[in-house]
């Protein structure tokens, strides 16, 4: 809970500076964000409404959702003929996430919120704690959030963990093609254990009739091991292991990191809704995004370089606390995956899957 943030601040390396691929996976999820707001207005009509957002992070995008709903609210209230209901926006991450940042921007959006809207009651704060458990009183949210999130663990899974000299997933830092029946079943079952755990803590605080939207990295082939899953980290224990060979990094070290991520595909995200009963699952779409984000002609960076400091401000603070690299050697390790990203651009376009469900929840 404490190493799995992004890249504070407002640097060259941060996570403000390096979002735009989060971002367009937030606006692919915007017209099931609409939608969902939408039916809540028509079908509870709240006078006070509770919104959260989890997995919230910082940087530009972090207030993006809630301009959204804000401006989907007042129109709809205005279609409607009814005053514009009472907004608890609650924005939730983990501890180490840079709310002091966030903070900060909150004023200026209460004065668009005012000027633009008039609206007056909008109430927003952090709220840190992991979402794989409860976080708010029962039955107070209105509608969930989430993106970019939900395929982070809440831990490694625990029969990965090294014993004495014993690594089940060597020279690898997620699940690969090479990785045995042993570690994808390890995955599996520690995303199945969080899934349902997060169903469960949300089917208790959502009121009848809630709706929710996450958006997150997935698949939609049937193999825990595709390339749209897990690419990005096979080609960053590439990188690594190239530093390992020059002596540069202990191999060792290579060993023993897992990445406590998991990229599902519908059917087992349907399969625990299904298990859990409190919720249905009204719209699934799959969304293919290129690692660079697209259209790169008028950017001077290679593919590559975008990609690296994408994924960098990600996953750097696990990186120091495990391999203990300081900033030249992270430059290093970074300059590397670059080159190895650029070199597969070459020939062929690398893709992502996103995926982004809408659930109501049950009577």
């Amino acid at each position: 809970m404490q190493i799995l943030h992004m890249n504070k601040g407002e640097g060259e390396t941060s996570y403000a500076k390096n979002s735009l691929l989060q971002k367009k996976i937030m606006l692919d999820a915007s017209s099931m964000v609409e939608a969902a707001i939408v039916n809540i207005l028509w079908e509870v009509q709240p006078e006070s409404m509770g919104l959260a957002d989890l997995g919230c992070s910082s940087g530009p995008n972090s207030l993006t959702l809630v301009s959204q709903i804000i401006h989907t609210v007042n129109a709809t209230c205005h279609q409607m003929g009814r005053p514009v209901p009472e907004l608890r926006v609650s924005l939730n991450d983990l501890p180490g996430n840079d709310f002091n940042r966030l903070f900060q921007l909150l004023p200026e959006v209460y004065k668009k919120v005012k000027n633009d809207y008039g609206i007056e009651g909008c109430y927003v704060w952090g709220l840190p704690g992991s979402f794989y458990g409860r976080l708010f009183p029962a039955r107070s949210l209105h509608f969930v959030h989430s993106s970019s999130s939900l395929h982070w663990l809440s831990q490694v899974p625990m029969s990965l963990e090294p014993n004495v000299g014993t690594h089940l997933n060597k020279e690898k830092l997620y699940i690969s093609k090479s990785s045995s029946a042993s570690v994808i079943e390890a995955y599996k079952q520690q995303f199945h254990e969080d899934f349902s755990l997060f169903l469960r803590s949300r089917a208790n605080e959502m009121i009848s009739k809630g709706r929710m939207v996450l958006s997150f990295m997935g698949r939609m082939s049937p193999n825990p091991f595709a390339d749209e899953a897990c690419y990005q980290w096979e080609l960053l224990a590439r990188a690594l292991m190239s530093l390992a060979f020059d002596g540069l990094v202990e191999k060792e070290m290579i060993d023993s990191f897992n990445a406590p991520y998991y990229a599902p595909s519908p059917e087992e995200v349907e399969l625990e809704v299904e298990k859990e009963g409190s919720f249905v699952v009204d719209g699934v779409e799959a969304f293919e995004i290129e690692w660079d984000g697209g259209d790169s002609s008028a950017l001077k960076e290679s593919s590559g370089d975008r990609v690296a400091k994408t994924i960098r401000a990600v996953v750097e603070p696990m990186f120091e606390s495990h391999f203990c690299l300081g900033a030249e050697m992270m430059d290093e390790l970074f300059q590397r995956y670059a080159k190895m990203v650029d070199d597969c651009f070459s020939e062929r376009r690398l893709k992502y899957t996103n995926l982004v469900i809408s659930f109501m929840k049950r009577g």
